[in-house]
């Protein structure tokens, strides 16, 4: 019996000095429920704010949307890391296009500090060289960090859908 105790002790004690966020439970928890509704209602909020802000063409409302080490992987184009290249990969986009999009969200996953979401997007891309208008449609991928700041987008990658 006692040493019984003695292998429980430090497992009660390990269990109980977790967050809330990160204790393990059934799934019946019900703060966990709510952190993780919590979160993803937050992620759902940032990936609106950067549907906005791509049919604003506005990389001064993209940037903060990013964290500060953020990598931005666009079809055909090079991979922009950081914020610097970020702002320039925008700039460069928002120079030769104007979008007018929706986007539907297909899934939002949390794990702790870091989540994903898989969304798909439609509408339409003006060129502005030669000013035709043309169907959008893409799936994106986001990797998302919490930070100080809130929600913010870690890494974000999509293609064209055939």
């Amino acid at each position: 019996m006692k040493n019984t105790m003695l292998f429980y002790l430090p497992v009660a004690l390990l269990l109980g000095c977790q967050s809330p966020e990160q204790k393990i439970t059934g799934s019946d928890n019900t703060a966990t429920t709510m952190n993780t509704a919590n979160d993803q209602n937050a992620i759902k909020e940032l990936l609106f704010a950067y549907r906005d802000a791509l049919n604003a063409s506005s990389t001064d409302q993209v940037i903060p949307l990013y964290t500060s080490d953020g990598v931005f992987m666009p079809t055909g184009f090079p991979t922009a890391v950081g914020a610097g290249q970020v702002r320039q990969a925008y700039d460069g986009v928002f120079a030769n296009i104007k979008l007018s999009i929706e986007f539907f969200i297909d899934e939002v996953q949390v794990d702790g500090d870091h989540a994903f979401a898989r969304t798909t997007s439609r509408g339409t891309t003006l060129i502005h060289a030669t000013g035709a208008t043309v169907p959008e449609e893409n799936r994106e991928l986001f990797v998302l960090q919490r930070t100080d700041g809130g929600w913010k987008i870690a890494r974000y990658m999509f293609n064209k859908m055939k």
